[in-house]
């Protein structure tokens, strides 16, 4: 069942997804309350699990992590035991930073930033040295035009 958002709720979680670095003073006047007003909206909401945390968002580029791989993998195995196997295997491999299980043709999709080439290879190498694997076919990113974008919400009551 979703949880319950007013307008104000909304308010709050749109500015901070767009900047979570807004203190709470200018959170406040942003969305029309007090500072302590919203710092007690803000614990709810953290209480509650709808924030899960707060993050930075870094320039790859700049950072000489440019290349973003999209990898779909296919898998003949879907036992409880091999997926937590799967799962925790992958998640030791840094450069994977989403990771999803999907319906359709493919099993899992991973996105994937590394330096280059060499170093996605390096990458692909660490995913298949451990785990059986049916297919892995990649996809690479040639322009970042949107990332990270904000959830879009409505209040519910």
């Amino acid at each position: 069942m979703p949880y319950k958002l007013d307008h104000i709720d909304v308010s709050i979680l749109e500015a901070l997804q767009r900047d979570s670095s807004l203190s709470q003073r200018e959170l406040g006047e942003r969305v029309g309350l007090s500072q302590n007003a919203c710092w007690r909206r803000l614990q709810r909401l953290e209480r509650d699990g709808i924030i899960k945390g707060r993050s930075l968002l870094l320039r790859r580029e700049m950072l000489g992590v440019g290349l973003v791989v999209f990898a779909m993998v296919k898998t003949r195995h879907h036992s409880a035991d091999w997926l937590s196997v799967f799962r925790n295997h992958v998640s030791s491999i840094p450069e994977v930073i989403d990771f999803y299980r999907i319906g359709g043709e493919y099993d899992y999709l991973l996105k994937i930033v590394t330096q280059d080439m060499a170093s996605y290879d390096s990458v692909y190498r660490r995913l298949i040295s451990r785990i059986e694997l049916e297919t892995v076919t990649s996809f690479f990113a040639m322009e970042t035009i949107e990332e990270q974008r904000p959830i879009p919400l409505t209040p519910r009551r």
